[in-house]
């Protein structure tokens, strides 16, 4: 293949939900390169704070800017409103992320809705969510189970983080605002190690093809991170992933 024929394939992130975005501004802080950003959220005020270049307002009428109030089916419908506008931002797009937090009302209720938009649109989707920490109560969680269930149905590859299991990396002093911040942090890092796979040169070099043949066939996947320094740091960041919390088969089951 002639240098001049090859095309960078066109990867976008629409974070959904607050918590969605929220993973989407971490995202634009760090710097992605080769990656358009989207906001989707049924909240005006959370929205008019994102980062993101592309906003979508999700159920202007229905929900009159407010949020979804907790309440999925309020989000589902919030989206289902917006599809057009959606459509519009997904299109053209070879694969597309989503960003969401488990539990609430938007992200739970509108990530399925936008990933059925995005499969339309013939686009490899990967959702990247997160499930409740266990202080934020049994319902939250039961929510979040449920949406997880919905939108593993509808995406090419799921990948759930459990933020409980965050905690047990991170000091037991940490207060409610900084874990929030690092489960952000964890979707920002999920979204942009599959990005940079394909985006940046590397020790393992793979093209949109080969990621789209692995993550093409559907069902859940697993999230760990390591770092390694010195002349064997290939070896380090491997064995420091292998050992992290994060890694549990908990966050895929069904």
């Amino acid at each position: 293949m002639e240098t001049g024929d090859w095309k960078r394939p066109v990867i976008k992130v629409i974070g959904v939900g607050g918590a969605g975005s929220n993973a989407v501004d971490r995202m634009i802080q760090i710097g992605i390169p080769g990656v358009d950003f989207i906001a989707a959220n049924s909240d005006a005020q959370a929205l008019a704070r994102s980062e993101a270049p592309c906003k979508i307002q999700l159920g202007a009428g229905l929900t009159k800017c407010l949020g979804a109030g907790g309440a999925p089916v309020v989000g589902s419908k919030a989206a289902d409103e917006a599809r057009e506008e959606l459509g519009n931002a997904l299109r053209g797009a070879d694969m597309v992320f989503i960003t969401a937090g488990m539990g609430g009302g938007t992200g739970t209720g509108a990530a399925p809705i936008v990933a059925q938009i995005a499969r339309a649109e013939k686009a490899l989707t990967i959702a990247v969510v997160t499930m409740p920490f266990s202080f934020e109560g049994t319902r939250r969680l039961t929510v979040a189970e449920e949406g997880v269930t919905r939108l593993k149905e509808e995406v090419d590859t799921l990948l759930v983080v459990s933020n409980d299991r965050l905690l047990e990396i991170v000091d037991r002093r940490t207060s409610l605002d900084v874990a929030f911040r690092i489960a952000d942090e964890v979707l920002r890092q999920a979204v942009q190690g599959i990005a940079e796979l394909i985006t940046r040169p590397g020790l393992i070099n793979l093209d949109f093809a080969d990621v789209k043949s692995i993550m093409s066939r559907g069902g859940g996947a697993l999230i760990s991170i390591g770092h390694g320094e010195g002349r064997e740091k290939a070896v380090e960041a491997v064995k420091t992933a292998l050992r992290s919390p994060l890694l549990s088969m908990e966050s895929v089951s069904g």
